[in-house]
């Protein structure tokens, strides 16, 4: 049987006491009001920008981007930048260690999420997904050319695109090999000349009151729930890191493989040392 790093136990969880459901509770509905209100604001201005920007964002965008840097300030997460977001369209990919990681990613430029085809269909998710304009669509080389058309678009007005090349998200304490799958839609014959993606790592650190490293990451079978409970009830928050590296040129290189390869290398470079690097 081959064993992988996830197969032992996940973390430890903290002692939650009487206080500490106080915080939870406060938090949590706090950060709910800020949800709701960037809710009900793009259900009221997506209309509207459909009717005169079609697929551009120019409301929506900054109500996404404000709610989570709202969200993360009332969670109390200090989150340090390293580098700068690219300023021009194209995709951005990250590491992905946490459920906060579209929080952390979303504050810090605005970004649309690619997200597998099967997510549209999910009840309540699937929902909100769309609805902040999540781009869909399936791990397949056989549908690279419609993916690399959708692509263009979007980044030729303006957007960014953002995925996980990982494929799942980890403890937090690794990086996993990226794969090139959705790649090979840069090397489409409209997109590859003009395609710049940037290589982003997140860097979480746990509180000082907790004597579990990977405090923030959610991988695996853990459930959402006592997850977000046991962080939103920490008597202090950590702080995460979001390095930004120089954006790679599709054009540089001859294949999807060697692409990945190098993002992936970039993605890495941001990582601790002491941290375990799966290769």
């Amino acid at each position: 049987m081959n064993l992988t790093w996830d197969d032992g136990e996940g973390p430890k969880p903290d002692r939650i006491g009487a206080l500490g459901l106080v915080r939870a509770m406060l938090r949590g509905s706090a950060m709910a009001l800020v949800l709701l209100i960037g809710l009900l604001l793009t259900l009221i201005l997506r209309p509207i920008e459909r009717l005169i920007w079609d697929i551009r964002r120019p409301l929506t965008a900054p109500v996404t981007q404000n709610v989570f840097r709202v969200g993360l300030w009332v969670l109390g997460l200090r989150r340090d930048t390293v580098g700068r977001p690219m300023q021009t369209g194209g995709a951005v990919v990250a590491n992905h260690s946490s459920w906060l990681d579209i929080l952390v990613l979303n504050a810090g430029q605005r970004v649309v999420f690619v997200s597998k085809a099967e997510v549209a269909g999910w009840p309540v998710i699937g929902w909100l997904a769309r609805l902040v304009d999540t781009a869909f669509i399936r791990r397949n080389r056989h549908e690279a050319m419609a993916q690399g058309a959708m692509f263009r678009a979007r980044m030729e007005r303006g957007q960014k695109l953002l995925f996980f090349p990982e494929g799942t998200s980890t403890d937090g304490m690794r990086v996993l090999p990226f794969k090139s799958t959705l790649f090979e839609a840069f090397f489409a014959q409209s997109l590859r000349d003009i395609a710049y993606i940037q290589p982003v790592t997140v860097v979480y650190e746990a509180p000082q009151n907790s004597e579990e490293p990977r405090f923030y990451g959610w991988w695996g079978d853990m459930d959402l729930g006592p997850h977000a409970l046991q962080v939103l009830a920490s008597t202090r928050q950590g702080r995460v890191r979001v390095i930004y590296h120089a954006p790679l040129a599709v054009a540089d290189f001859d294949g999807r493989k060697t692409l990945a390869a190098e993002l992936e290398k970039h993605v890495r470079s941001g990582m601790p040392e002491g941290r375990q690097q799966e290769t």
